[in-house]
């Protein structure tokens, strides 16, 4: 499964094709922002950064023992992150959620502590990062906000979730699925 050199790592939803291409309509130019590609769009439910190769077999073994069932999302919403001050990251988010999305937050942070890894404990908040800001006036990012922020697409169903490599190259990064979990009651 690997070859023991360290890995950036990260555990997300891959998104249904026709809600990237969405996504990827409201990405408008908006000089300072760097939008993130469409096959790059995803859900983050938890980023691990650089992790040791050896980890890896145990995350997967303890995240093969996650039990949610499938459930429905909403996309809903776009927003910046922080929330005050300069923007750094322009999101689409999923409403409310559903309890079964910090369900399996929750699942997927205790399975990460019993395979060893120290985790942070940030509140959750769900999210797709559809781009990242650089020197951007923040009242050029409002502007968007406020003619976009209201964005509300189809729900769509999660059914499973993966664990994903990531290498940063200077086209930005490479994703790739390291192993796929699918949601189970």
């Amino acid at each position: 499964m690997t070859d023991g050199s360290p890995k950036r790592l990260f555990i997300g939803i891959d998104l249904p094709e026709a809600l990237r291409i969405l996504l990827a309509d409201l990405q408008l130019p908006v000089r300072g922002v760097s939008w993130t590609p469409a096959d790059r769009l995803h859900l983050t439910l938890r980023f691990l950064g650089e992790t040791e190769g050896g980890m890896e077999e145990s995350i997967v073994r303890h995240l093969a023992r996650i039990s949610v069932e499938p459930f429905i999302l909403p996309l809903r919403g776009l927003g910046v992150f922080p929330p005050r001050g300069p923007p750094k990251v322009v999101w689409a988010g999923v409403g409310q959620g559903h309890p079964r999305l910090f369900q399996l937050r929750q699942q997927i942070d205790d399975a990460l502590l019993a395979s060893g890894l120290e985790i942070d404990l940030r509140t959750f908040v769900a999210h797709i990062t559809l781009g990242r800001c650089g020197r951007v006036p923040p009242a050029r990012v409002a502007a968007f906000l406020k003619r976009h922020g209201a964005f509300e697409g189809p729900p769509f169903r999660v059914d499973r979730f993966a664990l994903f490599s990531s290498r940063l190259t200077r086209e930005g990064a490479i994703h790739t699925v390291e192993q796929e979990f699918r949601l189970h009651g």
